[in-house]
C-alpha cells in the first residue's frame, strides 16, 4: 500500500494528492491512508531518503530535499543535461517550422495542450516571444531563438533538414523525427511531462 501511494504521490506533481483522495484511489479507509503517510514521512527521514512527503494546504506531494538544493542548480545548468522530453521536442518541432506561432495554434496541431512544453522550452532559451498576434487577446508568437540554432548546430533556420517532401498538412511525426535525427537520434525519452501532456 505505501508502494503505491508513493507512486501516486510522484504521478500527481506538484498538485499532489489530499488523504481523500488517496483513499478513493486506493479504495482504503481514510483514516488508514492518513496513518500510513504518517509512517511513510518518518520512514522517509529515517532512512536518509532523497524524497521526503510534505503537506501543502491539505495535499501530499513528494519533494526533494532543501538541503540538496545546491546539487540540483548543478544539474539545471549542466551543458550535458540538454535533453528534451517527447513533449517538448514535438512542441519545437512545430515553433521551428511554422513560426511565428500561437499556443493555440501548436496545440490545435499537436491535439494536447502544451503549456509545460512551452514552460520548459522558454526556460532553455530555446524559443522566445517574436510578437503579437493580430487576434482576439494579442496571443504571444512563438519563434526559434539563437540558442537553438546553437542547440542544433545551425547557422540559420534555413538550414533546418528540408520538409519540402511533405507540404501540405503538417507531418508532427515525421518533423519530429527530422530533429530527433538532427540531434543524433539521442533525445527521445518518455518523461512525466509527457504522461502529464497525454492525460490532459
Amino acid at each position: 500500500m505505501k508502494s503505491i501511494i508513493e507512486g501516486l504521490l510522484f504521478a500527481s506533481g506538484d498538485e499532489g494528492l489530499d488523504a481523500k483522495q488517496l483513499a478513493e484511489v486506493m479504495e482504503l479507509d481514510l483514516y488508514l491512508v492518513r496513518d500510513l503517510l504518517k509512517d511513510m514521512r518518518t520512514e522517509f527521514k529515517r532512512k536518509g531518503r532523497g524524497i521526503q512527503i510534505v503537506e501543502v494546504a491539505g495535499a501530499y506531494q513528494l519533494t526533494t530535499l532543501a538541503e540538496h538544493a545546491p546539487y540540483f542548480e548543478r544539474l539545471a545548468y549542466t551543458p550535458s543535461r540538454s535533453s528534451l522530453s517527447q513533449a517538448a521536442l514535438e512542441t519545437l518541432s512545430i515553433v521551428a517550422y511554422k513560426q511565428p506561432i500561437t499556443r493555440v495554434e501548436i496545440e490545435e496541431i499537436r491535439g494536447v495542450k502544451c503549456d509545460r512544453a512551452l514552460a520548459t522550452l522558454t526556460g532553455k532559451d530555446l524559443i522566445t516571444e517574436v510578437g503579437r498576434a493580430d487576434a482576439v487577446g494579442r496571443p504571444i508568437l512563438y519563434g526559434t531563438s539563437k540558442q537553438f540554432l546553437e542547440y542544433f548546430g545551425l547557422s540559420s533556420i534555413q538550414e533546418l533538414p528540408d520538409s519540402t517532401g511533405f507540404q501540405g498538412n503538417f507531418d508532427l511525426e515525421e518533423e519530429t523525427r527530422l530533429l530527433f535525427d538532427r540531434l543524433g537520434g539521442d533525445q527521445k525519452q518518455l518523461t512525466l511531462e509527457d504522461v502529464n501532456e497525454e492525460a490532459e
